[in-house]
């Protein structure tokens, strides 16, 4: 099977507050992006998981969440099955577009069926949540509210797709530096949700990353990237998760096309469609 894993971008995010568990308690907006990784899944005799993959910059080993995700679902269902999984990196690791979640939901997806496990979606997304925060999120896909820790899942009502320019600054960001870093700006959370505002009107200016100031302040040079597709037309520009990926919404694909151009002069850009619910599972079941 070779099954295509997707990337998401966050249009918005809150910060509640900190849980006691160590966590902070979100509210954020999910949407996928036509950004995509390509996994390979093969059936092989024996018990052993063998992962290979073509980036340098992952762990192919048991650190690594496709790994994790085979590992786990196999104890849940109680089977001791082999497989071998190649990947094809195209989405940027520690960027802020959910590329390793995206994996490891994948790997659950396809498992259950490659090894007829027979688990229902209710298993599937318990066992996605041990796995990390996003991870459930790559179970629904579309446009989803995140709440609690980003796990806590609400399909919402897509409207026409749009067209993102997604810029890679060339570094990484470790997502849990960004979480012990704000703690020391930790505010008292907005009274009124803009997320929440934004899905009766669907006015993208409202839509903000709570997390963006320290990003920025540590990473300044993102600003510069948020100035350039502003100044390029975009609708709204804003670091997807902790980064550190910035995009821009553009309605317009022709005027994208000439921010490419622009862009690609300094960082590395990809030119990405919203996919919607139906739409991100259509491709996705095409490999399976």
């Amino acid at each position: 099977m070779r099954v295509k894993s997707f990337a998401k971008i966050n249009l918005g995010i809150e910060v509640l507050g900190k849980r006691k568990d160590g966590y902070h308690e979100l509210r954020t907006l999910f949407q996928t992006i036509d950004l995509y990784d390509e996994l390979v899944f093969k059936v092989r005799p024996g018990d052993q998981i063998l992962l290979k993959g073509d980036s340098l910059d992952v762990p192919w080993d048991s650190r690594n969440l496709i790994y994790r995700a085979a590992q786990i679902i196999r104890r849940k269902a109680e089977v001791f099955l082999g497989v071998e999984i190649h990947v094809q990196k195209n989405i940027p690791v520690g960027a802020g577009l959910g590329g390793g979640s995206s994996n490891a939901a994948v790997t659950l997806f396809v498992l259950n069926k490659l090894w007829n496990l027979r688990l229902s979606d209710a298993e599937l997304l318990d066992t996605a949540k041990v796995l990390g925060a996003d991870v459930p999120y790559f179970l629904e896909g579309g446009l989803c509210l995140g709440t609690g820790k980003g796990d806590i899942l609400t399909p919402q009502e897509e409207g026409d797709p749009f067209f993102c320019l997604l810029v890679f600054p060339g570094f990484s960001i470790i997502t849990g530096d960004i979480y012990r870093r704000y703690q020391s700006v930790l505010t008292s959370s907005p009274k009124e949700s803009k997320i929440i505002e934004f899905l009766r009107s669907r006015d993208f200016s409202l839509l903000n990353n709570g997390l963006e100031e320290t990003i920025l302040r540590h990473y300044p040079q993102l600003k510069t990237i948020k100035t350039l597709l502003s100044s390029l037309g975009a609708q709204m520009s804003q670091v997807s998760g902790t980064g550190s990926s910035v995009y821009g919404v553009f309605f317009d694909e022709k005027r994208a096309e000439t921010a490419v151009g622009e862009i690609e002069k300094k960082y590395t850009v990809f030119l990405v469609r919203t996919l919607s619910r139906e739409l991100y599972w259509k491709k996705i079941n095409a490999g399976v």
